[in-house]
């Protein structure tokens, strides 16, 4: 293997490889040190709302195949990783964040507690709870009225319904999936996300429980020339650069 590339080496490197070649192995500790990198990134209110499957089985990935409508990226993968989210781990995760607060800072008085630890606790303790809880999408209608009148005398957060709350959790999980991308492309391993798959399916066979959505799930290994479908085409960039 090469020497390691740049970050814009690697994201020049990066293409979605279609087709990958059989006589090439990847090997799967260097996928799961990409795994880790891609658990660095940055995410909402550091709440790390998911998981990351490692498909290694070459049983499990000619299962996964057929669900992602036999995909050549699929069907000619060497390890699958399956990015999920877990909205529903919220409650565990905040109190992971509330348990490293306590490791920042020795237990004493609230009259005593600074400022940052002040507003460290409320926010873990009750802003985020205040985001995340709903039932029955009734509660996130309630939060929703009462931001509209309160966001009529200053600015505040309003994404706070529990479909609105679903887009920050996939938003957080896509920024690891890239993370993951790029680092591939670093050590010369291919990737593909592909977000066409039956996600149902492919829940069942993980055996994720109903709390779980996949986000995307990328494939991985080493590219044939034909694998990358033709040159890379973007929009010009000044039709989407905006400088304000």
């Amino acid at each position: 293997m090469t020497s390691e590339k740049t970050v814009s080496e690697a994201i020049q490197y990066r293409r979605s490889v279609r087709i990958y070649d059989p006589e090439k192995s990847i090997d799967s500790t260097i996928v799961r040190k990409c795994i880790e990198q891609a658990s660095l990134a940055p995410n909402s209110s550091n709440m790390q709302l998911w998981e990351f499957y490692h498909i290694t089985s070459k049983e499990v990935i000619q299962k996964i195949a057929p669900y992602c409508f036999n995909q050549n990226a699929a069907k000619t993968a060497q390890e699958l990783v399956v990015f999920v989210t877990r909205k529903d781990l919220w409650r565990k995760r905040a109190k992971a964040n509330l348990g490293m607060i306590d490791t920042l800072f020795p237990p004493q008085p609230k009259s005593k507690q600074s400022n940052r630890e002040k507003v460290s606790r409320r926010y873990y303790g009750k802003i985020v709870p205040f985001a995340y809880s709903d039932f029955l999408g009734i509660y996130g209608w309630f939060k929703y009225l009462m931001i509209l009148i309160v966001g009529l005398f200053k600015p505040i957060y309003r994404e706070v319904r529990a479909r609105d709350m679903r887009v920050v959790v996939h938003k957080t999980c896509a920024l690891a999936a890239e993370n993951f991308m790029i680092s591939m492309a670093a050590v010369g391993y291919d990737t593909c996300p592909m977000e066409g798959s039956d996600t149902w399916r492919v829940k069942r066979l993980l055996g994720l429980p109903l709390g779980a959505n996949i986000n995307m799930i990328v494939s991985c290994g080493i590219r044939k020339p034909e694998g990358v479908y033709g040159d890379r085409f973007r929009i010009p960039f000044k039709e989407v650069y905006k400088r304000v």
